[in-house]
């Protein structure tokens, strides 16, 4: 069996069994590949690497001026490929299982304040064209929902349509979760939806294969691309006067979790609706409530300087 079939194979395991989404399984793709090549150089197959080899991998990435996040998936991506070759019998240890993960520094979010966020609200709600309705539905649902980018792109109608009080969001390994959808982001919606089929392929025989994505494109996938969401964004940050490199769909959700919990939501409630298997995920927004408890101490204690 060659190099590039154990890597295909271990793809479409993690697709079938692990239900892993097309994003994951490109990324584990181009991070095999990568090791692959490095160990090329060196004449080494993938099944008879060592420890040593891959330290010596992870200070070439350093070298190279890669992140420890970075660093860090990249070996994820290797304990989960050595990890397969164990179970199918080719291994008898993962290599990976003895390397620490890089230790990294935990960054505070990127996130809009709510004066940003609503003045791209608004300019969105003033482009009445098909496009604008478009826009208008991807950002109302990106900050009404948290939804990853993904998520959103690759919503379907039927998701939708159950309860319009409820959005059923797809997410990491195919795990359904409902958000609650404001009246607003849903009067979004039902507009846009109104001239949805404007974006479907121009020949009657492509309009047959429709397969209800809510927002169809010619792409390859069928839907708008992530890249081009957040191109989208970059234009109307422009249009209402938000600095552009501030905005990305990913600082949306940001965001959708920030103003939530300043305005007293609480953790567990945030973490569902983000869709984070884990609450440790999700204290890195605990900064926020640090602050307001803060603010609540010096505003309303009475020893404060200001009571």
């Amino acid at each position: 069996m060659s190099r590039s079939s154990r890597i295909s194979i271990f793809l479409e395991m993690m697709s079938a069994e692990r239900g892993a989404s097309q994003n994951t399984l490109e990324a584990y793709e181009r991070d095999l590949e990568r090791f692959e090549d490095f160990l090329s150089s060196a004449r080494k197959d993938l099944t008879v690497v060592e420890a040593s080899d891959i330290r010596t991998y992870l200070a070439d990435l350093t070298a190279e001026g890669l992140s420890a996040r970075t660093q860090a998936r990249h070996l994820s991506s290797l304990k989960q490929f050595y990890l397969f070759l164990m179970e199918e019998g080719i291994r008898q240890d993962n290599p990976v299982a003895e390397i620490g993960t890089p230790r990294m520094a935990q960054s505070l979010p990127k996130f809009l304040s709510i004066e940003d966020t609503g003045a791209l609200l608004k300019a969105a709600q003033e482009n009445q064209t098909d496009e604008g309705l478009r826009l208008c539905a991807l950002i109302e649902l990106l900050y009404a929902t948290g939804m990853r980018v993904s998520e959103l792109v690759s919503l379907k109608i039927s998701q939708t349509q159950r309860d319009l009080r409820i959005l059923i969001v797809m997410g990491k390994g195919n795990k359904e979760r409902l958000v609650p959808l404001s009246p607003r982001a849903r009067e979004a919606l039902d507009r846009y939806l109104l001239v949805r089929d404007n974006f479907l392929p121009n020949s009657e025989q492509d309009k047959v294969k429709d397969t209800g994505w809510v927002f169809p494109s010619r792409g390859k996938n069928g839907y708008l691309t992530r890249h081009r969401v957040g191109q989208l964004l970059k234009e109307l940050a422009i249009e209402s006067g938000v600095m552009p490199s501030k905005v990305s769909p990913h600082v949306l959700r940001h965001a959708f979790a920030t103003h939530l919990l300043e305005n007293g939501a609480d953790l567990r409630s945030v973490q569902k609706m983000l869709g984070h298997s884990d609450i440790s995920t999700t204290q890195i927004y605990t900064h926020v409530l640090q602050e307001r408890l803060q603010k609540l101490v010096f505003e309303k204690h009475p020893l404060s300087s200001k009571s």
